[in-house]
């Protein structure tokens, strides 16, 4: 029955003289997702609405699953296309569309109507009139209603006309690419592929960091990482995975320094090593999902003793957020069930049985001066190291 789709977005109508970039980026990302399902498709944009035409046979359900997906995309609308756009003509489709869109017709409706041509002989408020009218004679059990409607028909008039009535959702957000790249440090938990897809959301491509600690980390616990990077790159795209060997760093902190200190001293190791790797691969920032006062490692104090080694900004989408707010999201973009399987990242393995929850930075530091011999060669081979999986749904 469809053939085309009006795509709508939401925070692009209002960049003004830039918002053909934020257009063309959007129309990309569309033509990049539905270059993954079989059918072939045209994407165009044009006052305002993105447009997809199909080309021949497709898998409806698959098209829009995709759409859904792409960022800057807030509703999809099956849409038929009518060529004629003479009165009588253009009537008669629509009643023919709402024939088949509603076997034996039964609500109330209201007609929408948005004129592009202007050489259109009805202005967009007559078309609204004369298409209701229409309707209501064409169709005995429906009624219309202005307030509140259970359906309402779109007609849309541009150099052709298109009529649709069904709505699916859009991921809403910036189209990705449109606000550059940042750095994920992604593990295995239930936070961190949450905070890299708000971050997406925004139009930031992403890239990924993961700490592994063999033999204290299974490969299970590896591939459940790989896993959750495909997930997410459902909605953000491609991503590189870079998985960094923890372990000969963990150890030595741990026989170094205060165990209370150890998931501090820890995580601010881990932070270096994603700033190197995020400027290396030219990232404007990092991203973590702390929340406030969630762990220990999450106070405001401890926030701030990881900050205190870091040049690039580290953006924490969900500081706010209460556990169930992040685990809403995660269900949502299908990260919960793989993010609860019960394989152990670095940081759960090594955490102290009491850990400090009030770091000072200059404790801190006095403490990571034990660790001045060996620790950055041990980094320097951290990074030389790094093996990259390239991670695409």
């Amino acid at each position: 029955m469809y053939q085309a789709f009006l795509l709508k977005y939401a925070e692009i109508g209002i960049k003004g003289k830039n918002r053909y970039k934020f257009e063309n980026a959007l129309c990309e990302q569309v033509r990049h997702r539905l270059g993954k399902i079989e059918g072939e498709f045209e994407v165009v944009r044009e006052q305002g609405r993105i447009f997809v035409e199909a080309r021949g046979d497709f898998d409806f359900d698959d098209a829009i699953d995709a759409m859904s997906r792409v960022f800057g995309v807030s509703s999809i609308s099956p849409a038929e296309v009518i060529e004629e756009k003479d009165w009588d003509t253009l009537a008669e489709k629509v009643g023919d569309f709402v024939e088949r869109q509603y076997p034996n017709p039964s609500f109330t409706f209201k007609v929408k109507s948005r004129r592009s041509d202007k050489s259109y002989p009805l202005t967009s408020p007559e078309i609204c009139v004369e298409m209701g009218s229409y309707l209501l004679n064409r169709f005995e059990n429906i009624s219309v209603d202005v307030h509140e409607p259970q359906v309402y028909i779109w007609v849309e008039v541009r150099e052709k006309a298109y009529v649709y009535s069904k709505v699916y959702a859009g991921a809403c957000g910036m189209p990705l690419g449109t606000n550059g790249k940042a750095m994920l440090l992604l593990s295995g938990g239930i936070d961190s592929p949450v905070a890299g897809y708000m971050i997406a959301k925004r139009g930031v491509h992403i890239d990924a960091v993961y700490f592994h600690a063999p033999p204290y980390t299974s490969e299970r616990a590896k591939q459940k990482v790989v896993d959750l990077a495909k997930l997410i790159s459902r909605y953000t795209g491609p991503i590189r995975l870079h998985v960094v060997n923890f372990t000969d760093i963990q150890m030595y902190i741990y026989e170094q320094c205060p165990h209370e200190e150890l998931t501090i001293i820890m995580r601010r190791y881990m932070m270096r090593i994603g700033e190197t790797l995020a400027k290396e691969n030219h990232c404007l920032g990092l991203i973590t999902g702390e929340s406030i006062g969630q762990v220990a490692s999450q106070t405001m104090h401890s926030l701030a003793a990881t900050n205190d080694v870091c040049e690039l900004p580290v953006y924490r989408p969900l500081i706010g957020f209460d556990k169930q707010d992040i685990v809403d999201i995660s269900e949502k973009i299908n990260t919960y069930e793989t993010s609860i399987q019960p394989y152990e990242d670095c940081c759960t393995i090594f955490v102290a049985k009491h850990p400090v929850t009030r770091p000072h930075v200059d404790v801190i530091r006095h403490s990571e001066k034990k660790l001045a011999e060996k620790i950055d060669q041990m980094v320097q081979e951290a990074l030389d190291t790094v093996e990259v999986i390239q991670v695409d749904e």
